[in-house]
């Protein structure tokens, strides 16, 4: 006899809404705050000063070869007995959920701004332009729409990588499917429709990704 289904045991939309607005804010806000120090530490490996490389490539090291799920469970966990500080769950998984994108974002502002051609640096110092007012007039400008695809790309990880949170309580959508099948006992609806709940979340930033590309690629 095949398996019979049973929706109504994740037809509740109180149950859900909290899990899914935890997990849109997590999302939006790790998102955007590791983009900016992505942009930061990114400026940091162009720029003359040896010894901020050298830390910011062993940051990057370090957080783009270990798992997103390690870097939360080590700020949580280990961070209280290595130096005594002692961070709530939401902190933990935001903060390691950051300084993750931050890596890998450092990385795209790196490859995106050394694309430009040197040439345009070359002109700007002729105009008597700073290096900032290169930087910030001519030279991001033109990176942000070549690093577009690849910024919405990690963005879409760390939307996914969400779903980690979990693992230190954060009332996550994962974190109530848990919660869910434990009282349940029907892990196939459930994680099913947890699967669509994060594809209803991300397909919207998929496409409006493809637009953003199209019109740029308009624009040129």
């Amino acid at each position: 006899m095949g398996y019979q289904f049973d929706w109504s045991v994740v037809w509740s939309p109180s149950f859900w809404l909290h899990a899914i607005g935890i997990t849109i804010g997590y999302g939006v806000a790790t998102t955007i705050t590791g983009l900016l120090l992505g942009l930061v530490l990114g400026l940091v490996l162009i720029s003359r000063f040896s010894i901020g490389r050298q830390i910011v490539n062993l940051f990057i090291g370090v957080f783009r070869c270990t798992p997103a799920l390690i870097q939360i469970v080590w700020f949580y966990y280990a961070l209280p007995m290595a130096l005594g500080i002692n961070l709530p769950p939401w902190l933990a998984a935001g903060a390691g959920l950051t300084l993750y994108m931050a890596a890998f974002s450092a990385e795209i502002f790196r490859g995106g701004i050394e694309s430009i051609e040197r040439g345009q640096w070359n002109a700007c110092r002729s105009l008597c332009m700073s290096r900032r007012e290169t930087m910030f007039h001519v030279i991001l400008p033109q990176t942000f729409r070549r690093m577009a695809p690849a910024i919405v790309n990690q963005s879409i990880i760390q939307f996914k990588n969400t779903a980690l949170l979990s693992i230190v309580s954060v009332h996550d959508i994962m974190f109530a499917a848990n919660s869910l099948t434990s009282t349940t006992y029907r892990p196939l609806e459930v994680f099913t429709f947890s699967a669509l709940l994060y594809i209803a979340i991300i397909w919207p930033i998929a496409t409006m990704s493809r637009q953003f590309e199209r019109h740029f690629d308009f624009k040129k």
